[in-house]
């Protein structure tokens, strides 16, 4: 196995290999690098792309697991853009709270969720590549964090953290991803950008998916069906694609038309900007980012990041 073999996207892999129990070493070493402890993973659960076939499940790919301390960890891949991202998160994360608890249990049944995204597209601003998100009750004044105490049946009692209850959020920007790897988790991305181990790899269990999502290992059956779904992708980026273009030359030709009303050069330049900022200010609802609205827009980055219009 060399850093140049060619290994089969992980969407795909969680759509059918790492469903596998003989395959759970493999997410172990991925959560073991991105919760720095190690992690015993004893099923894989339900989730709402457990369907493999190619034409579903495209933009999203996701899987439920637990593991040995009774946690419930979603480890979802986001391939394309979506509005409301962050609150399709927390539905995700409620839902599967809910779906866990039996009517009438005790509260204290409730399995702690972690979230963990793999994204493809751009999530809002910032410069680092992982963010991290939890709740926690601290003082409003001396921002001291509140320790809970409760009694358990032998009659002692334990102190808890609302971390140690409430869900953690990872989001992982892969694109963003400048290839300098100080981590063992930034191994893993190198491995979730390029579909290729980086030189060396030392992260815990990579080699192992580096030899068990070898494309040169698939059956021809398993190459006829990974390949078809790399081009729904691409036909799919290609229409997500397309209809922004349309948008944005439909946005032009309005401001055109209103620009000759008003008189050709002043109304003109009105009319673009007025449509452009419009269709800015969706783009930057939507995650797309800034460098990028700019380009498509021609409005000046420090316009649409102040949102002066």
């Amino acid at each position: 196995m060399t850093s140049k073999t060619k290994l089969i996207r992980f969407d795909w892999a969680m759509k059918s290999l790492l469903r596998d129990k003989a395959n759970f070493d493999i997410l172990e070493g991925f959560l073991s690098a991105v919760l720095r402890e190690e992690v015993s993973i004893i099923e894989i659960l339900e989730s709402e792309s457990n369907v493999p076939d190619i034409d579903q499940k495209l933009n999203r790919v996701d899987i439920l697991i637990q593991d040995k301390q009774q946690r419930h960890v979603i480890i979802e891949i986001q391939n394309f853009r979506m509005t409301a991202y962050l609150e399709r998160l927390l539905f995700g994360v409620s839902k599967v709270i809910v779906d866990n608890v039996k009517s009438g249990e005790d509260y204290r049944e409730i399995s702690k969720v972690i979230s963990i995204s793999i994204l493809y597209s751009n999530l809002g601003l910032g410069k680092d590549y992982v963010f991290y998100g939890k709740t926690e009750f601290l003082g409003l004044h001396n921002k001291e964090p509140l320790i809970f105490r409760r009694r358990r049946e032998d009659k002692t009692f334990e102190k808890l953290k609302s971390q140690d209850i409430y869900p953690e959020y990872y989001l992982i920007n892969v694109e963003r991803f400048t290839d300098v790897m100080k981590t063992d988790l930034d191994e893993w991305i190198y491995l979730f950008k390029h579909a290729a181990l980086p030189a060396p790899c030392h992260a815990k269990n990579l080699d192992k998916a580096g030899e068990k999502l070898d494309m040169l290992k698939m059956s021809s059956e398993e190459r006829h069906r990974y390949d078809l779904y790399l081009m729904a992708m691409v036909n799919e980026q290609d229409a997500i694609d397309t209809a922004h273009n349309k948008g944005l030359q439909e946005g032009r030709q309005e401001g055109r038309q209103e620009g000759r009303e008003k008189g050709r050069q002043e109304g003109l330049q009105k009319g673009e900007n007025t449509k452009a900022q419009e269709i800015a200010k969706n783009m930057l609802g939507s995650g797309m980012d800034i460098e990028t609205i700019a380009t498509m827009t021609g409005l000046s980055p420090n316009i649409i990041e102040q949102g002066e219009y």
